[in-house]
């Protein structure tokens, strides 16, 4: 009886000290992890502004360029200032008493020495320039010379001491996607800093020749006009120059420094740009065009058009020919060709080779000076009908490429003032849903001929384009109206 009793104790005992256990939270299923649990991770600080720009920290840029952007303050007494052939409007000006007419816009020190760098159409006409620089000084400054076809101008200020100055990049190095910032003095409010990425490199905008625009997203507005393009390390790439029309557009524009930094001995000797001229229009070797003309090879500069009287007229130079080599140079592209003889003074020779017909030919052109300004092609331009009462000429009906065209008439030479000696047919409806309408064939194009074979009549043209095949390239040499120009595109017959 008595081990009974202890017995039962002990086992009393045993199961009131579970249950404790229990009931104290101790005694719990083991859980089987993968891994251990990380210990929290330290609370960091905020990153640097500007860091998340693809590492580059704008703030420390626009510190450091700051100081040498200006403010630009063109006015003209008498007459106001013309706006921007570009698209850029000088910003809001203070009013004066005397009504005197100005604009604004930015620019930047290159040097110690006072030249500042900003845009021909900033300073253009006007009669008194003020700079104000961005610690409040403020100084008359002197046109040094300009480049209205770059839209370059160069200015100096004396007097001034301790002159901040920007560094110089190299805009040849810059790639799309690049992250870059703008500094200026959009709307008048001055020193503002806007950040973007290059969107395109090589824009051509008015004078396709020479123009060579950096596309970018960064926020410009009026009165950014001549102020620095900047990349994440600070250097200037880029002088910002124009800005979309279009409504709500955000794309704007600005001149390679290179090419600005080209024709500065130039303007700092003469005030003004010498450029070799042959009287060319151009575009590059296409494989399309290379099927399409039977051409010989695959690079270089085809012509297009030839100027009348002009250096490569009378040098010989032909429609078709194209250019593979100046001076021993190889030329891969029409833009090369344009930079080698921009480069060139008037008067010099250059002896360029040509492909003609499968044969290589090296023909001497005597250069002479770019003519002043281009003319730009009006998109809304319309062509004009024949003469009231006329008999209608013939006209072809729709073609496997899209196209309505009629031949021409006395009405119609006239009224478009193209030379009296053209022949060919002109294009009065261009289906959306056509071939050519994709290759930018325009109503009011006057083919002159196709695969480098005449179309005079309607007739003509019906004969080549209705023996085409699906799959066939066909090279159109047409005349623009608008622009007093032939040029050659290619279609593909669907």
């Amino acid at each position: 009886m008595r081990r009974f009793t202890v017995l039962t104790v002990a086992l009393t005992a045993v199961v009131a000290f579970l249950v404790g256990l229990l009931l104290a939270g101790q005694f719990s299923t083991p859980v089987v992890t993968t891994a251990p649990r990380p210990a929290p991770r330290p609370a960091t600080a905020p990153s640097p502004v500007g860091v998340g720009y693809g590492g580059a920290n704008f703030a420390d840029v626009a510190e450091r360029v700051n100081a040498a952007v200006v403010n630009i303050d063109a006015t003209s007494k008498g007459s106001a200032l013309r706006d921007s052939q570009r698209f850029f409007r000088r910003g809001p000006a203070e009013p004066r008493s005397d009504e005197t007419p100005g604009g604004s816009g930015s620019g930047f020190i290159i040097d110690r020495d006072g030249f500042i760098l900003t845009n021909h159409h900033v300073i253009d006409g006007a009669q008194r320039i003020m700079v104000t620089l961005a610690d409040g000084r403020a100084f008359r400054a002197e046109v040094i010379g300009t480049d209205p076809a770059i839209d370059v101008a160069l200015l100096k200020i004396s007097g001034a001491r301790d002159l901040p100055e920007v560094s110089l990049g190299n805009s040849d190095e810059l790639r799309v996607g690049e992250w870059v910032c703008a500094i200026g003095n959009p709307l008048g409010y001055v020193h503002s800093v806007t950040v973007g990425v290059v969107s395109f490199i090589g824009r051509k905008l008015w004078d396709v020749s020479l123009d060579d625009y950096i596309q970018t997203d960064a926020a410009i507005n009026f009165g950014n006009s001549g102020g620095p393009l900047i990349n994440a390390r600070g250097e200037v790439i880029g002088i910002n120059s124009a800005v979309s029309s279009r409504l709500g557009s955000s794309i704007s524009f600005a001149v390679p420094i290179n090419q600005a930094v080209t024709v500065l001995p130039q303007l700092k000797a003469s005030g003004r740009v010498s450029r070799g001229y042959m009287g060319v229009l151009l575009t590059d070797v296409t494989a399309p065009l290379q099927q399409a003309l039977g051409l010989q090879v695959a690079r270089g500069a085809l012509v297009q058009d030839v100027t009348a009287d002009s250096p490569a007229e009378r040098s010989g130079i032909h429609v078709y020919d194209v250019i593979v080599d100046v001076e021993g140079r190889d030329i891969a592209s029409n833009d090369d060709l344009i930079r080698d003889i921009s480069a060139r003074q008037p008067g010099s020779i250059a002896r360029v080779q040509v492909v003609r017909d499968g044969r290589r030919l090296t023909v001497p052109v005597r250069l002479t000076e770019r003519p002043r300004g281009s003319r730009t092609p009006d998109d809304t331009a319309e062509p004009l009908p024949g003469a009231r009462g006329a008999r209608p000429p013939a006209e072809a009906p729709d073609t496997p490429l899209g196209l309505t065209v009629r031949e021409l008439d006395r009405g119609v030479l006239g009224r478009l003032q193209v030379p009296e000696n053209l022949e060919g047919v002109m294009v009065m409806r261009v289906d959306p849903t056509g071939a050519a309408f994709s290759a930018q064939v325009r109503r009011g194009f006057i083919i002159l001929e196709i695969n480098r074979r005449p179309v005079r009549t309607v007739a003509d043209y019906q004969r080549i384009v209705g023996g085409a095949r699906a799959g066939d390239v066909l090279a159109i040499l047409y005349y623009d109206s608008t622009v007093a120009q032939r040029a050659v595109l290619t279609v593909t017959v669907e």
